[in-house]
């Protein structure tokens, strides 16, 4: 497996990583805990050493299932871990459920470290932006933590370039994590480029389309209970069936390569720069399998032009959240 740095960090991963949040949560029916624990440590096995959860899956069961998974191979991996939200009784909770205040931080990360079984978190994110609590509060806290020994480095999830700019000043961001692939290209207009100045690494999630762009999906499928994307406005069946093209370009593409339409979607990806590191997730090995062949798939720059151009000329139907939780995100 290649390996990267996330931006001026010095933090550096697996050129692919896992995200873990559908080992157990959002994506239909849990498949059985053993079976997950056995998918996370053949990533290892696999050289993926960058692993993605957060409190809110579940809530804290991701956590616990990876911390059990990963306990063997602790020195051998990085895990990055999510706070604000307020996970407590429905009656208290605050701006929409929502909260990073820095006493509600510390006790995040106390909970995260006891469920991941680790002493220190690798990578420490705010998994959104909360407007009830300044930026610079939450950089200071989570700076407060690093002093501490507890968390390693600071990341942001789903930031705007102005606040990331507002953290970085109170305390260096090392990663930014937003959705980023070839169907959702907001990042590129100010967030890729505010990493690129401030040397900040940038983790993608959902970089394969929460499975469209692996091909595997039409009109005709049906999403389980605890699937969240029967209610993401992009995967009704008329935006599914709309945004095809998409899918076949990556065939297309593929077809010369010799790499399945998941396979050339991550190379693009990887392409951008070389502080971008994708976490695919997934819970079959198959499918892990060739998530990490992905980083094998050589795209020339004439490849990232033609794919360019071409997904230029396609519009994509539907946003990719409903307005509410839309309304979250870039702030």
């Amino acid at each position: 497996m290649q390996m990267r740095e996330l931006g001026d960090s010095g933090l550096a991963v697996s050129a692919i990583g896992l995200g873990c949040m559908g080992l157990n949560y959002h994506r239909g029916p849990a498949p059985e805990r053993h079976e997950m624990i056995a998918l996370v440590r053949a990533a290892v096995e696999r050289g993926v050493t960058f692993f993605d959860t957060a409190e809110v899956y579940g809530p804290f069961t991701n956590e616990e299932l990876v911390g059990e998974a990963l306990q063997p191979v602790r020195k051998d991996i990085v895990i990055a871990t999510k706070f604000g939200h307020d996970l407590g009784p429905a009656d208290a909770r605050r701006s929409g459920g929502l909260d990073s205040r820095p006493e509600q931080i510390r006790q995040a990360a106390e909970g995260s470290l006891k469920r991941l079984r680790i002493e220190t978190i690798d990578l420490f994110y705010q998994h959104r932006v909360d407007p009830n609590v300044p930026i610079e509060d939450v950089a200071g806290a989570v700076k407060d933590l690093i002093a501490e020994g507890k968390v390693r480095h600071f990341g942001l999830s789903e930031a705007g370039a102005s606040t990331i700019r507002r953290a970085h000043a109170v305390q260096p961001v090392a990663v930014i994590q937003s959705e980023y692939s070839l169907w959702w290209r907001q990042p590129e207009t100010e967030v890729l480029p505010a990493c690129e100045e401030l040397g900040i690494g940038f983790v993608p999630f959902s970089p394969l389309g929460r499975g469209f762009l692996t091909g595997k999906i039409d009109e005709t499928t049906s999403f389980g209970g605890n699937d969240n994307r029967a209610g993401l406005p992009r995967f009704t069946p008329e935006a599914r069936k709309a945004n095809r093209p998409v899918v076949d370009l990556l065939a297309q593409i593929g077809a010369q390569k010799r790499a399945t339409p998941a396979q050339i979607a991550l190379a693009w990806l990887l392409a951008q720069k070389p502080w971008i590191v994708p976490i695919p997730g997934t819970t079959k090995l198959g499918r892990l399998d060739e998530n990490i062949a992905a980083a094998a798939v050589a795209l020339t720059p004439d490849d990232i032009r033609h794919i360019d151009a071409a997904v230029a000329q396609i519009t994509i139907t539907g946003d990719r959240y409903p307005q509410a939780e839309a309304a979250r995100t870039q702030r």
